[in-house]
């Protein structure tokens, strides 16, 4: 009896034993087939910028950056930038001055990007992407195929085709019709792309005024959500709001790296030098003592009016910067007037008619914002027209004095 109990035992602790192994090996199976799929391994975001003291610093910049924790070392985390040019290019500043220097794509380490921005002071926000798998991969993709050298260069634009441009257009590209960049103006919005550069030269005087001549009246459009994302700030903002099939797709803005306080605006040195002149010059053709003024005057503006004219010429037609089109400032910067600077007032009295009444002209176009205004340079269009109307009597005096 005792032997039969010790095989009737020995039979069901080996059915228990079956039972048990059969349930871990389900209970395994079951477990394997139930888990969650892993995180995606790439993490995108959007970098912004802050403004630098150079001229081309002003306006900020904006990269892609992109995690891929499959790949392992430094080439782990980088950092796509649109804003590369070859500053050693043969003939570099007449290709730039031209339009035509080529900007390209390419890649940096996230660190080395981010010391270059901590040694200038400049700061830097990141904004993460929170989409799918398949719209991370789909966006990788598409930098990868740009970065490619048959693909990274590109004919760099200020306001229609530049480093915030190329990004802003990445999204739309990628993640297809359902994605949507959000509100950034509001609906009565009447700021044009001049007034926006302005804002950013707020306390660069002489660059703004020097930008504001050679840019004509194509700038002076209304700007749409789309127009303005051609700077990083408002790239940024449009992120900020932006959807996907109804979804929002970027967290907010954050400071990865502070930058330095925005420094105010200094005395505007340029309205108080074309303020001058216009007094001097008043001063030079009304006064008959001071004759010699005048004469110092007349030759110093119309010579420098009328090279301002060749390079307003030179920049509409002889270069493909779309933005310096349209230029009405041609209408007081004659380039005419470099040969007049140094011509006697005889014989000139149709040709001062004509010049004044093409200052009015442009005043007037200013005026009607048909060109931007830019106040430094009313008083110098008015010293101009008093410098015209004294060539027009002189010229007049000399003829009745000659029929005499």
């Amino acid at each position: 009896m005792d032997s039969l109990f010790c095989r009737m035992m020995k039979r069901f602790a080996s059915l228990v034993l079956a039972m048990v192994l059969s349930l871990a090996a389900w209970s395994q199976t079951d477990s394997a087939t139930s888990v969650e799929p892993q995180k995606s391994h790439l993490r995108i975001s959007l970098l912004t910028c802050g403004v630098g003291e150079l001229v081309y610093e002003i306006f900020g910049h904006t990269a892609v950056r992109v995690i891929d924790s499959s790949v392992e070392g430094p080439l782990r985390d980088i950092v796509y930038n649109y804003g590369m040019f070859n500053g050693y290019d043969d003939n570099f500043e007449l290709k730039f001055m031209r339009g035509k220097l080529p900007y390209y794509v390419a890649t940096n380490l996230f660190e080395d990007f981010m010391m270059e921005y901590n040694e200038l002071g400049r700061q830097v926000e990141e904004q993460v992407l929170n989409i799918n798998d398949s719209a991370k991969e789909s966006i990788n993709a598409f930098l990868q195929e740009n970065v490619l050298p048959q693909n990274r260069y590109y004919k760099y634009d200020f306001f229609f085709d530049n480093c915030a441009t190329r990004i802003r257009d990445v999204f739309p590209a990628t993640l297809g019709a359902g994605f949507k960049y959000g509100k950034i103006l509001p609906d009565n919005s009447k700021l044009t792309f001049r007034d926006i550069i302005n804002r950013y030269f707020y306390r660069r005087h002489w660059e703004r005024v020097g930008v504001n001549i050679l840019l004509g009246s194509r700038i002076d459009k209304v700007m749409t959500d789309n127009d303005i994302m051609f700077l990083p700030d408002y790239l940024r903002d449009g992120l900020a709001g932006a959807t996907n099939n109804g979804k929002k797709i970027a967290d907010a803005p954050t400071i990865i790296l502070p930058g330095a306080k925005p420094v105010e605006a200094g005395a505007n040195i340029p309205l108080l030098l074309t303020c001058s002149l216009l007094l001097l010059t008043l001063a030079g053709v009304g006064i008959k003592k001071l004759q010699l003024l005048g004469r110092v005057m007349s030759t110093l503006l119309l010579f420098v009016s009328g090279l301002l004219g060749a390079l307003i010429v030179t920049m509409w037609f002889a270069t493909d910067h779309q933005g310096c089109a349209n230029n009405y400032n041609i209408l007081w910067a004659m380039p005419v007037n470099l040969v007049l600077a140094f011509a006697k007032p005889v014989k000139k009295d149709k040709y001062a008619v004509l010049a004044i009444l093409m200052i009015a002209v442009s005043f007037l176009m200013h005026v009607l914002n048909v060109q931007g205004l830019v106040p430094e340079l009313m008083p110098l269009m008015l010293a101009l027209m008093a410098i015209h109307i004294n060539i027009y009597r002189k010229s007049k005096e000399a003829a009745n004095n000659a029929s005499a």
